[in-house]
């Protein structure tokens, strides 16, 4: 038997002394409990509050656009869908619709462009760009009502400042009030007008956070500040041009406080012009105290503004991501082209 055959046998012969159990204490035990879920505690007072203010008015509304209710035994009878057949077959309801889609169309799609074309202004470098910055945000502070009041002077049909330069051009004054597409156009420009600046500010944060070496490369290869902004800085806004839609689209389809404050009666006009889906749900359940159909109203218009910005979202996708791969072979393109150059202006020096 060899010296390393006898130290082994003498090991496997002698005993392990037994390990004496770790004691975890109770200190201990905190300290793990603490870092484990003081997480979901620090977070937790924000989904208890949604949960109160949020999920809950939202799954008793649901309840509510199923039932007869009366608000005075604050009770109500359970009567299936003939709340949302009732919305479905009013007339008021398919000319609110028309009225809501053609106001979100007149005031997102230009809403959209002039702020992207706003944001690129304000992305150059000019002068005093911290005070432009501040005052294309002016116009969403000011509250609706007062916005309301200010373009009602403006579009008013018998003396409003439109119509008086238009009559003094010699030209026939519009008729703001009683014309449906004039109406939408005078409403979808107080839209613009208050959240013009706010996407602009969004959009420019965004343009912000784009690497200034593309652009750098792309002015030694002599591009031009048109083709920078189609082939670096719109393949590069895809997040924020999807949030950008979708809240847009979100806030186009519950539009209430601008075609409310347009008239002093807020019924969407006489012949129901402008009245567009909130103005009809406020009617129903604060004009004619049905809540049980103006909880199923609110269920139409969620589902309407849940498809329309799937649709919304999926399309975005699909664009930008074209665009995008457009984008980034411009910029590889840019690049060689970029270093080609500086490689001639070396070789030149030599």
């Amino acid at each position: 038997m060899t010296a390393t055959d006898s130290r082994q046998a003498t090991r496997a012969d002698s005993p392990e002394p037994l390990r004496q159990p770790r004691v975890i204490s109770f200190s201990h035990r905190l300290s793990r409990w603490d870092l484990k879920l003081s997480p979901y505690l620090y977070i937790s007072p924000f989904f208890i509050m949604f949960a109160i203010v949020g999920l809950f008015p939202i799954a008793y509304t649901a309840v509510i656009s199923f039932m007869d209710w009366d608000l005075v035994r604050n009770e109500g009878t359970f009567i299936g869908i003939d709340q949302y057949v009732w919305i479905l077959t009013q007339p008021h309801f398919w000319t609110a619709l028309r009225n809501t889609f053609s106001i979100f169309l007149l005031s997102s799609v230009p809403q959209l462009i002039l702020a992207t074309f706003i944001a690129a202004v304000l992305d150059r470098n000019i002068r005093a760009k911290t005070f432009w910055r501040m005052s294309v945000l002016v116009p969403f502070v000011v509250a609706p009502v007062a916005v309301g009041l200010i373009f009602n002077a403006i579009f008013a049909d018998q003396s409003g400042l439109i119509n008086t330069w238009l009559e003094g051009l010699g030209l026939t004054a519009i008729p703001w009030h009683v014309e449906p597409f004039w109406s939408h156009v005078a409403i979808a420009t107080m839209v613009n007008y208050r959240w013009m600046g706010y996407n602009a500010l969004i959009l420019l944060a965004a343009m912000q956070a784009v690497n200034r070496d593309y652009y750098e490369a792309a002015t030694v290869d002599g591009a031009g500040p048109i083709r920078q902004f189609f082939a670096i800085t719109m393949p590069s806004l895809k997040p924020t041009l999807i949030f950008v839609i979708i809240t847009s689209t979100i806030g186009g389809l519950q539009i209430f406080d601008e075609p409310r404050v347009f008239d002093q009666f807020g019924r969407g006009g006489a012949a129901q012009q402008w009245l567009t889906i909130t103005l009809y749900l406020y009617d129903i359940g604060w004009g004619q105290w049905n809540f049980g159909r103006a909880a199923a109203m609110a269920w139409i218009l969620f589902l309407l503004i849940l498809g329309i910005g799937l649709i919304n979202l999926l399309v975005t996708r699909g664009l930008v991501r074209d665009e995008g791969r457009r984008g980034a072979a411009s910029r590889r393109q840019i690049r060689a082209q970029a270093r080609a150059a500086q490689k001639q202006v070396k070789e030149a020096q030599r």
